[in-house]
């Protein structure tokens, strides 16, 4: 079997518009975390959520293409490309100013500066990105429109690209056209589990003898009236109208907070990513994917704790092994207590030794594209040598009583669990290493 590494990274998150923007913001504790301002949302009891902030999507993409396409979609370029560069397989040059890409409204991989060494090697490559929600803003947006035009009597009609832009898997598929992939692609969805699914598919293909480097992670652009208002009277948001609305572990938590933003991780083959010199951040070593088969939105802790014993176990790991587990976390009464219940019932007496930080304090509930960057922050807290906080964490509470790490920790950290557990009770865990050189 193959060893899988990731040698790029790449994201756009309500921290910061690059992967060291936001690792910096959350390291230092900073939320992303404000008042709505995309839409009106006053009359709502659910205000706050994780905006970009300062996004250029013309960085990336034809104004032409800004305008067909979904947002979700924007994103997982943005993403994408940026994991590509940092994995020095091309040299990009922003769409601005690159009048060809203007004109032809379409890239493929010749339109980057690659490395002549490496185009068949990208061209034969894979591309499996999740999304729970795909285009659900632009289906609003057209819906509204439709709407308002037939109430008022005047002629209207939807986009012709509305189908076509918002199904979950033309991220992965336009990602691949933008960089001329042409080997395996997929679209996930899988719900909150999406993003890191993607990437436990992407390391199965390549342990399993795939050959080329595959992008994959998770894209989201959920911020509209629909998901704020649909996940809110579901009972899943926060009402809390500061930024510590997302308050993982607390006593006091009361739901998430709805964000966007995407992570796109470069997945390769270790030998072959060590022949060309490529910088490594570290390794997958297991992934357990399982069902609870339980309950439409309750979690259940034992299908959770198997999705953690099913990753622990292809990693060869015993819960001793484990130095870090990077949560789920997403701030909902339930979801917290489940989750912590899970850790205990798979790592036994262990699981108190273990330190544990949900990054979604900062960041917010990102859907899909949440498991991907929590995956990434794991990988640099390991090479950094820090476990980054959750914040808003004031008063414990009694039934969540494990390590939650509350400051900035120094930690010497070789193996970790990255937890995603989406509604449906679809799980999905991934057990990462530090590589030791």
């Amino acid at each position: 079997m193959s060893r899988v590494v990731v040698t790029g990274i790449g994201s756009v998150s309500p921290c910061g518009n690059s992967l060291y923007e936001s690792w910096n913001s959350a390291r230092s504790g900073l939320s992303g975390i404000t008042t709505i301002k995309r839409f009106d949302s006053s009359h709502l009891k659910w205000q706050m959520g994780g905006e970009l902030k300062g996004f250029e999507a013309g960085k990336y993409l034809s104004q032409k293409e800004i305008i067909r396409l979904d947002p979700f979609v924007h994103y997982a370029v943005a993403a994408a490309i940026m994991a590509m560069e940092d994995a020095g397989l091309i040299r990009y040059s922003s769409v601005i100013g690159h009048q060809s890409m203007v004109k032809k409204n379409s890239v493929n991989l010749s339109t980057y500066e690659c490395q002549l060494q490496t185009a068949d090697y990208l061209t034969s490559g894979g591309v499996i990105i999740g999304s729970s929600r795909g285009g659900i803003s632009t289906i609003e947006k057209e819906l509204q429109k439709l709407y308002l035009a037939r109430l008022t009597h005047h002629a209207s009609r939807l986009s012709a690209y509305l189908m076509p832009s918002t199904t979950i898997s033309m991220a992965s598929s336009y990602v691949a056209q933008k960089l001329g992939i042409k080997g395996y692609c997929l679209g996930i969805s899988n719900a909150c589990a999406s993003g890191s699914n993607a990437i436990g598919e992407g390391y199965r293909l390549i342990k399993s003898g795939f050959r080329f480097p595959v992008l994959c992670g998770g894209s989201e652009a959920p911020l509209c009236m629909v998901c704020l208002e649909g996940y809110g009277v579901a009972g899943a948001l926060s009402k809390v109208k500061d930024s510590s609305a997302s308050r993982p572990f607390d006593r006091k938590r009361d739901g998430f907070i709805l964000s966007e933003g995407a992570c796109i991780f470069v997945l390769e083959e270790y030998k072959l990513a060590v022949n060309r010199g490529a910088r490594i951040y570290g390794e997958i070593i297991g992934y357990g994917n399982t069902t609870d088969s339980f309950h439409q939105t309750i979690p259940s802790s034992e299908g959770e704790a198997r999705a953690i014993k099913n990753a622990l176990d292809e990693a060869g790991l015993e819960p001793g092994d484990i130095d870090f587990i990077n949560a789920h976390g997403t701030s909902t009464p339930l979801g917290d207590k489940t989750e912590t219940e899970a850790i205990k019932l798979c790592l036994g007496k262990q699981a108190y030794n273990i330190p544990i930080s949900s990054v979604k304090s900062i960041t917010g509930h990102m859907l899909a594209a949440s498991g991907a960057l929590e995956a990434a922050f794991t990988f640099l807290s390991m090479n950094e040598g820090y476990i980054i906080p959750t914040i808003n964490l004031k008063e414990r509470d009694p039934e969540c009583d494990l390590d939650y790490v509350t400051e900035i920790r120094k930690a010497d950290t070789e193996f970790a669990i990255s937890n995603s557990f989406g509604f449906g009770g679809l799980n999905a865990v991934l057990v990462l290493k530090r590589l030791i050189v």
